[in-house]
């Protein structure tokens, strides 16, 4: 039986590529109600209109949204810097789409996004009322957007990046690799992730949105 187990664990290991869990967090296994205090707990920080996305879990999924034009971002400073970052791994979906939001059309809106901040360094966001932010990537869902391409945001052009990685509804799982982009992105070695978080942002938009995520996870390079 221990033979089994090892066979298993080593098989594992060379499809991840040897790669190691260095962060994970499941919503999953959450009792149905409200998620504040659970993320609270986890370290979450909440942004902007973040609370009132009505941020709930239900049936092992967490749960948010809006009917109307809201923009809210929650998420987690790691207290030590993961280094050596690979790839993140996440079990996410949209149920609603915004209306209106395209990207190509300068509407920069999204249902779902997942934000990862790169090292410690801020820079300049390019205008002056705007804080200085480290080097970040987004990967989101969007209805209209081209998946796999990088688009520059309105703000920190010279330190942001955002992929769409797919147009479907529904419970999805992508895999999106952080070092490999940011060296693409900006010619140079990836800093340690400093933090993360997600991100709704219905402003200029239609008819709400609603999301959900279920599982997160960050592998080593």
């Amino acid at each position: 039986m221990k033979i089994v187990i090892v066979i298993m664990m080593l098989t594992l290991t060379s499809l991840m590529g040897g790669s190691k869990v260095l962060y994970t967090l499941d919503f999953s296994k959450q009792k149905d109600g409200d998620a504040l205090p659970w993320l609270k707990s986890k370290g979450f920080e909440f942004f902007l209109s973040s609370k009132a996305l009505h941020l709930r879990f239900n049936q092992g999924l967490l749960t948010f949204g809006t009917t109307g034009e809201k923009a809210g971002l929650f998420g987690v400073r790691f207290s030590k810097a993961l280094p050596n970052i690979g790839s993140v791994v996440i079990e996410w979906g949209v149920k609603q789409f915004p209306k209106g939001a395209n990207w190509s059309k300068g509407n920069n809106r999204v249902a779902l996004a997942a934000m990862f901040a790169m090292g410690t360094k801020k820079y300049s966001s390019g205008v002056p009322f705007a804080k200085k932010m480290p080097y970040f990537l987004s990967a989101f869902i969007g209805k209209k957007e081209t998946v796999g391409k990088a688009y520059k945001g309105k703000l920190y052009k010279k330190t942001g990046r955002y992929y769409c990685v797919s147009n479907k509804k529904g419970l999805i799982k992508t895999r999106f690799n952080i070092a490999k982009k940011f060296t693409q992105a900006f010619d140079k070695k990836e800093p340690p992730l400093t933090a993360f978080g997600f991100q709704m942002n219905t402003k200029d938009t239609k008819g709400g949105a609603t999301a959900v995520i279920k599982k997160i996870t960050f592998y080593s390079k």
